[in-house]
């Protein structure tokens, strides 16, 4: 199939792009950089609007926390901005590009909240969700409407900018968004627990959790997955590593980390540079990249400018059985974390590791036709399963998001009808028909 791009640069434009293919009865792929296109059902159509034209940012007051940005604004302009002013987005966007064979630092604005992924510290800070404060769009019946605003209040009626978080593309074109920002942490320091098994690390990181010392990572990484990292104190411990972040003002941090060290039996503490270059890797899932990870780690270097040479395999040798592999975001009830990934062990060739203390599992599968039904049912109704990276013929075949209960299917729907009766934006891309 022949694909045509239509590439906007202004709000007016994508709505203009939006009521023609209204009329002609023609869908839209709705895309950003497409550094997340793989993530999905596969969409049928000839027409690409391609929102990576709407880009800049249109106001950012730092002491106010607020950024406001065209929603094909490049991540990889807003983050060194943020930086430079000692702020981030606390829910750690994932840059997933890497891992479906993409250069790194192409995601945009748009596709970080259109997406809704979150990183390490959801646990703490909550999702792209809690932090969209406003919306300006195109909904697929041509109307440029916005929603939300500047600041956290309350409102009666429907919170829109929520509802776009997580909705990829099938509710609204997306054209520009207002998100919170806060300040980042002074220090980071990582305890790290060496040999565990899987019920044991999350045992450990429920303790980390729950105690007062204000933990915003919690993650266990199994012998295999553990030494593919480039953090040389993480690999070199050749076996299962659990891994608990502190962040904060130095003094606190340090007391904290103490605290902890001496209350879960921690084996070793990773500095500030270590525990940036580890949560990376855990947040971007770079242990099954097929991309090249960053080299060791060398002290007093900053982490965004490792180099990443070419040819260098990220697993230390040839890498193809991992690239083929089938990559799940499998969300569950901590407690049930390890007998789940203990089935799916049973029942496929896999490798995972855990992140948010136990309550998500990474996992990369070998192809077989069976491995949904099998992770699926490995979960029952414990917690939900996402396809994240596989052929487009298996995204095509496979119920990519986990199936919804007859209930809830028939809101999304109503949902879907309600901002785009025709169906024509990114039509099918999370379920069929919705």
């Amino acid at each position: 199939m022949t694909v045509t791009t239509v590439k906007p640069d202004s709000a007016a434009q994508a709505a203009d792009a939006v009521r023609w293919a209204l009329s002609e009865g023609t869908p839209l792929d709705v895309a950003g950089s497409g550094s997340k296109r793989g993530l999905g059902r596969p969409i049928q159509t000839a027409y690409t609007l391609d929102l990576s034209g709407l880009s800049g940012v249109v106001a950012y007051e730092a002491e106010e926390l607020v950024l406001t940005a065209r929603a094909g604004t490049p991540m990889a302009e807003i983050l060194p901005m943020l930086a430079e002013r000692r702020q981030q987005l606390a829910f750690e966007p994932q840059d997933l590009g890497p891992l479906f064979g993409r250069p790194e630092g192409q995601g945009t604005l748009g596709g970080v909240v259109a997406s809704g992924l979150a990183g390490p510290r959801r646990i703490s800070a909550g999702s792209a969700r809690d932090h969209t404060l406003g919306i300006e769009g195109v909904n697929g019946r041509g109307d440029l409407y916005k929603g939300g605003g500047k600041v956290v209040k309350n409102v009666t009626g429907y919170d829109v900018p929520k509802l776009m978080a997580g909705s990829f593309g099938t509710l609204t074109v997306l054209t520009e968004l207002t998100v919170k920002v806060l300040p980042a942490p002074e220090d980071v320091r990582t305890l790290l627990l060496a040999g565990r098994e899987d019920a044991g690390a999350v045992a450990a990181l429920t303790a980390a959790l729950q105690s007062p010392y204000d933990v915003s990572g919690a993650a266990h990484l199994p012998a295999a997955v553990a030494a593919r990292s480039h953090v040389r104190a993480v690999a070199a411990v050749g076996g299962a590593v659990t891994l608990v972040r502190v962040e904060g003002f130095g003094p606190s941090v340090t007391a904290r980390v103490a605290a902890l060290k001496e209350e879960l039996g921690a084996d070793a503490v990773l500095d500030r540079d270590e525990s940036l270059a580890v949560w990376r890797e855990i947040k971007d899932v770079a242990f099954f990249c097929p991309l090249p990870n960053p080299p060791p780690l060398t002290q007093g270097r900053e982490l965004d400018s490792l180099p990443r040479p070419a040819g260098e395999g990220w697993g230390g040798g040839d890498d193809s059985r991992h690239i083929s592999r089938h990559v799940w975001k499998i969300s569950v009830q901590p407690s049930e974390g390890p007998r789940v990934a203990e089935s799916i062990r049973w029942a496929l060739d896999a490798e995972l590791y855990f992140d948010w203390g136990g309550g998500l599992i990474w996992a990369a599968v070998a192809p077989t036709p069976d491995a949904a039904s099998a992770i699926r049912g490995a979960l029952g109704t414990a917690g939900h399963a996402t396809l994240v990276r596989a052929p487009e013929d298996v995204r095509t075949t496979t119920e990519v998001f986990h199936p919804l209960p007859d209930p809830v299917m028939a809101l999304s729907r109503r949902v879907k009808e309600s901002f785009d009766p025709c169906g024509i934006l990114n039509p099918g891309r999370m379920y069929a028909g919705v």
